[in-house]
């Protein structure tokens, strides 16, 4: 069976990866936004080359960096992604991300969320959550409870980045409240929250993981099909 991972194997699968298996972190960034944007691209067709908008809620980390690359492709499939980027960082990296997404034209909306509730969330026909990854601890830092609050209470879609922000990575959801994703894309294996998910569509992510790697943790990856980057599980 597909193995679920904690947060301690998870960050050990991703040290690994770095140290062991010689990826670099944009390396993988890249190949994870990239699932994210196929995955998108797949379920919801109906919002490339319409008027509808996608929004995309970054955080300052590697989840928020994977949302950045997303952006840039969803953008390449002819959809209209536009970023929240509350707390940005002076790391190159992301910088660099950051300047790709700009130079292809993609809004950067202010670092408000009154603003972007007075935009007409119906404008937006999924939001992206990028905010927090796996090795996020409670509690929500003051910047972000303002944009976790909005995405607790839309009726608009949301596509989770391999977790979903404030969930515990175990454990799931608050006792109270809670996003609730139509649509988790868990990254290179799925973590033990998402156990918990009960949205529509859970997709598998990231064709990278080295059969040695698989192995080591018993992560029993299911084969992708043909030459996909992306499998669905439910």
């Amino acid at each position: 069976m597909l193995k679920y991972l904690n947060q301690t194997e998870s960050i050990n699968v991703d040290k690994d990866l770095f140290e062991k298996y010689k990826f670099s972190v944009d390396q993988l960034m890249e190949l994870a936004g990239q699932s994210c944007a196929i995955a998108i691209a797949r379920t919801y067709p109906s919002l490339k080359n319409s008027k509808q908008k996608i929004l995309i809620c970054c955080g300052p980390g590697n989840n928020g960096g994977d949302g950045l690359v997303c952006a840039r492709h969803l953008k390449q499939f002819g959809y209209l992604p536009e970023i929240y980027y509350p707390k940005r960082t002076n790391n190159t990296l992301y910088e660099n991300l950051l300047h790709q997404c700009i130079e292809n034209d993609i809004p950067l909306l202010k670092d408000d969320v009154e603003y972007i509730a007075s935009k007409q969330l119906h404008q937006f026909g999924l939001i992206v959550d990028a905010i927090f990854g796996f090795s996020f601890k409670p509690p929500i830092r003051d910047t972000f409870i303002p944009i976790i609050h909005l995405l607790e209470n839309t009726t608009v879609p949301i596509c989770s980045i391999d977790i979903p922000s404030g969930w515990n990575v175990e454990d799931g959801p608050p006792t109270e409240g809670g996003i609730k994703p139509e649509m988790l894309v868990s990254l290179t294996a799925p973590k033990l929250c998402a156990k918990k998910f009960e949205g529509k569509y859970h997709y598998l992510g990231g064709r990278f993981v080295p059969k040695k790697l698989d192995k080591a943790y018993s992560l029993n990856l299911p084969e992708y099909p043909g030459t996909d980057l992306i499998l669905l599980l439910n």
